[in-house]
């Protein structure tokens, strides 16, 4: 698991844990932006994406040319340019968006770090790990780059800290 980030808002601390590498975190909110952008009419440019997810720029450019090349996305240069879906509607599950930015072992680690964990030789956490570890595997599989901005686009979630007054 990722080490606890702080982050001040309104005075307030929060503090958020997750399993997730800041690669695919940036990812997942740059393609629900990019999303939501696209349904508008728009094509947006990676500074426009790095403001809007609350991103550092180059991080986000980097990123995005890895979704790119990938084939989650793609982009045009030049005016009219910037970032789209060639099938908007065709839906994109968080587990392909991590196949591309997270280890190809990433649903079969062991949670203590050990190199080699399994249920014949089970770290201290094997058990119960892995019923955390699959299930996360399931909701990411559930989920989709749609299903979330649906979420933003009826109230019910926000993008980025930044929405939040």
């Amino acid at each position: 698991m990722a080490p606890s980030q702080c982050q001040k808002n309104n005075k307030r601390n929060y503090h958020t844990i997750t399993m997730l590498g800041k690669t695919t975190e940036y990812s997942i909110r740059a393609l629900v932006y990019i999303y939501l952008q696209n349904k508008a009419g728009a094509r947006p440019g990676f500074k426009e994406i790095a403001k809007n997810i609350d991103s550092p720029e180059e991080f986000t450019g980097k990123v995005l040319q890895l979704i790119a090349r990938a084939g989650l996305i793609s982009s045009l240069k030049g005016r009219g340019g910037g970032f789209f879906f060639d099938d908007p509607e065709k839906p994109l599950s968080l587990v392909k968006v991590m196949e591309v930015t997270e280890t190809h072992d990433f649903f079969h680690k062991c949670g203590f770090g050990l190199k080699s964990c399994d249920a014949d030789n089970p770290c201290p956490m094997h058990d119960e790990y892995a019923v955390v570890r699959d299930s996360f595997f399931e909701l990411m599989k559930k989920l989709t780059i749609q299903s979330l901005a649906t979420k933003i686009n009826q109230n019910k979630a926000v993008l980025n800290r930044l929405e939040i007054v």
